[in-house]
């Protein structure tokens, strides 16, 4: 058991280990509900998030009021913790052991046993997934113009609503990406079947997005900023593959593919064309009602790819406006549950 990576966590005199296994991350704060609960009258409910992200350990502060330090200093985005890193959360020290690579689930078949928990096996297959990329604008120039402190607040604040508003509309934060979220959803039918995709899924992808957008939009109101706080996306529809383990009842996801390097690109393509979305062409053919939905459509150049990416651009207002007129028709309908195409 020691070669699994583990936190040993030094709390009033005492000494307890928590294995970093059967999941890829691992909630940690007073509340419950946290998968580490800390007895600590300094540490905030919901405090911080360590992600395991392709074999790399991350510490993400959640906005808590005392902040979360990685050997002494402060951080305000998501950092790779190294193995004997000393966390300080409160007053609760903790030091991170992770000696060697293959001490890391990196096999697909891989299987560890913690006390009181079944194993849990890590499964790899390709599957047809829609993947959401949300970036937030000019971060860089953010960490310039804000004291470290209310960095911390604001993007601890975002990432933390950010992981309730996917766990809520049916998806797990893949990845943590400094200033970047890769969400995923994972589709119950297969390319090669020649299916489309249930609109009622794509629709849970753009209700997240706007859910997203209006929440990063609201930090705007809590915090003095020196700009306002603005978030892009990139949406794709496309095979991956697909690792899916579950713990407790919870699946977590990570995928690979191209499909997976297109939401990227698109996400970056906002910037240069001045877009707040843009959705790639089997996303956008699976939207509900799609003509109501009023993004123009562009090629975007792509690394590796002999065309350019066909895409759809718009706005948070052409979302929200279509959202509106969506839900109104849907209220008309008999069967109000019935989305059609």
């Amino acid at each position: 058991m020691e070669q699994i990576p583990h936190l040993i966590i030094q709390q009033e005199g005492q000494e307890r280990i928590f294995y970093l296994a059967n999941a890829s991350s691992w909630k940690i704060g007073r509340a419950e509900s946290n998968d580490i609960v800390m007895k600590d009258r300094y540490c905030s409910s919901n405090h911080a998030i360590i992600q395991n992200m392709e074999n790399s350990f991350y510490l993400i502060d959640l906005g808590s009021m005392n902040g979360s330090f990685v050997n002494g200093k402060r951080i305000s985005i998501p950092v790779q913790l190294k193995h004997n890193d000393q966390i300080t959360l409160g007053m609760t020290q903790m030091r991170l052991v992770c000696p060697t690579q293959s001490s890391h689930p990196t096999k697909v078949g891989d299987v560890f046993r913690q006390p009181g928990e079944n194993s849990t096996v890590m499964l790899q297959k390709k599957r047809l997934i829609t993947i959401l990329v949300i970036d937030i604008r000019n971060y860089t120039k953010l960490t310039q113009m804000l004291p470290e402190q209310t960095l911390s607040q604001v993007i601890g604040k975002w990432f933390s609503e950010a992981w309730k508003i996917l766990q809520q509309y049916g998806s797990g934060a893949d990845k943590y990406i400094g200033d970047a979220i890769m969400a995923v959803w994972i589709h119950e039918n297969s390319q090669e079947e020649g299916d489309a995709v249930d609109p009622r899924e794509i629709l849970q992808v753009l209700q997240a997005l706007y859910d997203l957008y209006r929440v990063s939009d609201g930090l705007n109101d809590k915090f003095t900023l020196p700009f306002r706080l603005r978030i892009g996306a990139g949406i794709n529809t496309g095979s991956a593959i697909v690792g899916q383990m579950s713990a407790g009842g919870r699946p977590e996801y990570t995928a690979l593919g191209d499909a997976v390097n297109a939401a990227f690109r698109l996400e970056s393509s906002t910037k240069e064309i001045g877009a707040d979305i843009a959705m790639g062409e089997e996303t956008f053919k699976n939207v509900p009602r799609s003509y109501l939905l009023h993004f123009e459509r562009h090629r975007v150049p792509a690394k590796n790819y002999d065309e350019p990416l066909p895409a759809y651009m718009g706005k948070f207002a052409d979302l929200e406006a279509y959202l509106q007129a969506l839900e109104k028709i849907t209220d008309r309908q008999q069967q109000p549950n019935t989305i059609e195409q």
